[in-house]
């Protein structure tokens, strides 16, 4: 059972033989302990903030490996307590001989999460930012990087925090209503109260929408790779991991289901999905990845349309790509409209090494007639305009998922963040209706203590100790 009182060690850095590791050790007894397993100049007396160097030992007093050790002093450490963080050469014997000897000595091995857990409980993060540390170290991109940055540097729980002061001051007016209640006195401003009820809901659903573009960023921004059989989609994907992930053939019809890929261009991280050609078949398992392919271009944030100028049938007609001369699924080719639309399509004229000039100028008007974006132009197979084209994903991006569109910056990546928040808006709406209808004081301030609440959660203003092992419990050990 874990207690403050217990002084807990456990490895910093990762279990694969490297240069150096780092072993925390966090506690009452943390300086006393380690200076029972070296030897050097006595840690005890050693200033904070202050690097020694000298030898670990085993049992036996023979000498196991040279050590650094860098002092902390209570409460200037990150859990707030006497900390001493060993630096050794990085073999995983020695680690495992250092951490024996501090069990040895007194410590025991730390729970996943419990370093920032105990930081929490000792006021130097709240729950926001001590999530923000798990989402630094999980992050893949720059973008993500960035966000799970401004969280731990506490800018998400500053903007809550300012949310919820304002939400405590409307719910003490309504409470010192209920306290004179029989003297039919009203010492909230009616309107006044409204308009502040609906800056704090538009503020808060603003913050719960901005979930979708964080969940995006942190796990990666979908990208659909769709178009006709044939047309080179996973010869796009092969190009673009600069690897022959995908199996490229002549024979139509050949991917039968969707094939995800991570990469990092700019500052973000993308999935691009290589989907089963689009084109209408009797092949019952072809129908299958077929539906697949447009279950993934609904949900794409980016949707990357493969044409083939070369093909027989490209579905070039006068009047542009119709859904009939293309021969794509009816379903499919309203989602690409949509997309078009809504900004999220970049049509992709492929084969421009092999296609005759006249067929690729056919495509262009062809694409110029259906779709209102600027059509890319590529050589799958020889590479040319996968420059240009990546550029133009980028640019999408930098567009689409702008941090400074969203409530002062603030971009929400925790889906637990997310609950609440979508709890709180809809304590907001209640409140909005319930003012609209005349509603009593003691009613109205139910649906504001509960707002209140749900934001409170999120930073640990408000808490109980399943949720504290919920949240840790998912981190890694030493951290």
């Amino acid at each position: 059972m874990m207690t403050a009182e217990d002084t807990i060690a456990a490895p910093a850095t990762g279990s694969q033989p490297a240069a150096l590791g780092i072993i925390r050790v966090s506690g009452p007894r943390a300086i006393e302990i380690a200076d029972s397993v070296w030897k050097g100049a006595r840690l005890q007396d050693t200033p904070a903030g202050t690097v020694r160097l000298g030898m670990l030992l085993a049992a036996d007093g023979s000498p196991v490996d040279q050590v650094v050790a860098t002092v902390f002093r209570a409460p200037h450490s990150f859990t707030g307590e006497d900390t001493v963080e060993l630096s050794h050469h990085g073999s995983r014997w020695i680690r495992r001989v250092l951490l024996q000897r501090l069990c040895e000595a007194g410590a025991r091995m730390a729970e996943p999460g419990e370093f920032s857990r105990r930081a929490f409980l000792n006021g130097k993060m709240d729950l926001a930012q001590a999530e923000g540390v798990a989402d630094l170290i999980a992050s893949s991109s720059r973008a993500s990087q960035r966000m799970a940055m401004n969280q731990m540097r506490g800018g998400f729980s500053r903007s809550l925090e300012n949310l919820r002061s304002q939400l405590i001051e409307l719910a003490s007016l309504l409470e010192l209503e209920l306290d004179f209640s029989e003297e039919d006195v009203e010492f909230a401003d009616r309107s006044r109260m409204r308009s502040l009820a609906e800056k704090l809901h538009t503020s808060i659903a603003r913050l719960h929408r901005s979930f979708s573009t964080g969940q995006a960023i942190k796990e990666g921004i979908p990208i659909a790779i769709v178009g006709p059989t044939n047309a080179g989609k996973s010869s796009l994907l092969n190009l673009m991991l600069g690897d022959r992930r995908a199996i490229v053939s002549d024979i139509h019809g050949t991917t039968r289901d969707t094939i995800e890929e991570t990469m990092e261009l700019g500052d973000y991280l993308f999935r691009f999905i290589d989907t089963a050609g689009l084109r209408l078949t009797d092949d019952p398992i072809e129908k299958i990845g077929i539906e697949r392919s447009q279950e993934a271009l609904g949900k794409a944030s980016l949707v990357l349309l493969i044409t083939d100028p070369t093909a027989p049938t490209s579905g070039i007609t006068a009047d542009g790509l119709s859904q009939a001369a293309s021969g794509l699924p009816q379903a499919a080719a309203e989602m690409l409209q949509k997309a078009d639309r809504d900004g999220k399509l970049i049509p992709i004229i492929n084969k421009t090494d092999v296609a005759r000039e006249e067929d690729i100028e056919a495509m262009r008007l062809a694409l110029s007639r259906t779709y209102s974006s600027q059509p890319a132009e590529i050589s799958a197979k020889q590479g040319d305009g996968l420059d240009e084209l990546e550029q133009r994903i980028i640019n999408y991006a930098d567009a689409a998922f702008d941090e400074s569109s969203t409530t002062e910056g603030i971009v929400v990546t925790n889906r637990r963040h997310a609950e609440a928040l979508r709890h709180a808006d809809s304590n907001l709406q209640r409140l909005l209706e319930g003012m609209d209808a005349g509603l009593p004081a003691d009613l109205l301030a139910q649906d504001l203590r509960e707002a209140i609440h749900h934001l409170g959660t999120v930073t640990g203003a408000i808490t109980t100790p399943d949720i504290l092992h919920t949240i840790f419990s998912r981190f890694c050990i030493g951290k």
